[in-house]
């Protein structure tokens, strides 16, 4: 079976391309880095560590990669792929789209019309359904029908902490123990052979917010606090107690909108969040502060890890005093050399912190967790001035 895997870098590799190798995939990575490319070619194998105790590691093999310059190569590629995954950030999503598209136009001028099924792997809701609506910008309107007779695009979760590292060998790649690869069921092909490792559902919203309402605001909340505690790494600032604990309220407001939303067992749920918690402190992994907390225009918006469960809190009449402290905390990630850190800034001084929430966050001055998040960002910055 042959996969086809858009980006090399460490998710890609460590994860996703680690997964479907053990599937029984021939997996051709498609990537930028040319440096990686070729070292693919060349190798055609390279190395998984498990950052547990015995450190583990499994050789991947029956790969190969092809440049995402060579237009033509990566046509074919996708023409005659039997799977295709991507792991490269839902904003480069639009960036692949278009090479996607001409190799399902070359696929359909053939008459392949074998199921074939597309799935983003992005830290991202509906990453996906968010791919195809890109992909079909690009592919003319005369093949959409056929495009949707026999291609799918199931959304997915995933979930694996994977840091930013070096080795002497760049191909190396080192992952903790625990992994989560979700999928849409529902909407996917009759037929399709299911990935060893993987699990399929027939509702994905469950997990998915699950996922994003846990791991993904667990981890950007000790980032932003850790920063203004001075902490580099998510490490170092877990074995802060006020911040383990601050952490921890975080997740019992998010398990309360879960719980009460999905009707689980409150018990269970305290058990993943336990479990969650020590994958953060995890000694044998060193993740930093500000790869966690980069890009907080994003993490910010409507949709994702912190507004989100907010909203949908306040609507359940579930308070959020540390939730919205860590909204507070993610307004005054102020790293200089990020972008979306830097342009966050120029906004709040311009034109002030009630509109910031209301034009980057959607939350509008009338909403009653406008003032809170105001009140916590003011109470949070004048603390944080008064220590500097």
């Amino acid at each position: 079976m042959k996969a086809v895997h858009f980006g090399a870098g460490n998710i890609g590799r460590g994860f996703i391309g680690l997964l479907l190798s053990n599937a029984g995939y021939e997996v051709t990575f498609i990537a930028r880095n040319e440096r990686k490319v070729e070292l693919l070619q060349q190798q055609k194998k390279y190395a998984v560590t498990l950052a547990n105790e015995a450190r583990d590691t499994e050789i991947v093999r029956n790969i190969s990669a092809i440049s995402g310059k060579n237009k033509t190569a990566v046509t074919e590629a996708v023409a005659t792929a039997e799977l295709i995954t991507t792991a490269v950030g839902v904003t480069a999503l639009k960036h692949i789209a278009e090479s996607i598209a001409s190799g399902l136009e070359k696929r359909l001028k053939a008459r392949n019309y074998k199921p074939l099924h597309i799935i983003a792997c992005e830290n991202a809701i509906s990453g996906s359904s968010q791919l195809k609506r890109r992909v079909y910008e690009h592919l003319a309107v005369e093949w959409h029908e056929a495009a949707d007779r026999c291609i799918a695009f199931p959304d997915t979760a995933v979930d694996r902490i994977v840091p930013a590292q070096e080795h002497d060998d760049p191909l190396k790649v080192t992952v903790e123990p625990y992994f989560e690869w979700i999928i849409d069921r529902s909407a996917m092909l009759e037929g399709f052979p299911e990935i060893d490792g993987a699990k399929y559902v027939d509702s994905l919203e469950p997990y998915i917010e699950r996922k994003l309402f846990t791991v993904n605001t667990g981890h950007c909340t000790a980032a932003y606090h850790g920063y203004l505690e001075g902490y580099a790494t998510i490490q170092e600032a877990m074995e802060d107690d006020k911040i383990k604990e601050e952490l921890s309220k975080v997740l019992g407001e998010t398990g309360s909108i879960l719980t009460s939303k999905y009707h689980w067992d409150e018990k269970k749920h305290n058990r993943y969040i336990q479990k969650m918690l020590l994958r953060f402190t995890n000694p044998r992994l060193t993740d930093n502060v500000i790869r966690v907390g980069r890009s907080p225009i994003r993490k910010l918006s409507l949709n994702d890890r912190l507004v989100r469960p907010a909203l949908q809190a306040h609507k359940l009449g579930i308070p959020i005093p540390h939730l919205t402290s860590a909204i507070a905390a993610a307004l005054l990630f102020d790293y200089e050399k990020d972008e979306e850190a830097v342009l966050l800034q120029t906004a709040i001084r311009h034109t002030g912190i009630h509109d910031v929430i209301t034009s980057h966050m959607g939350i509008p001055h009338k909403h009653d967790i406008h003032q809170s998040i105001v009140d916590s960002y003011s109470a949070l910055k004048e603390f944080y001035a008064m220590t500097k």
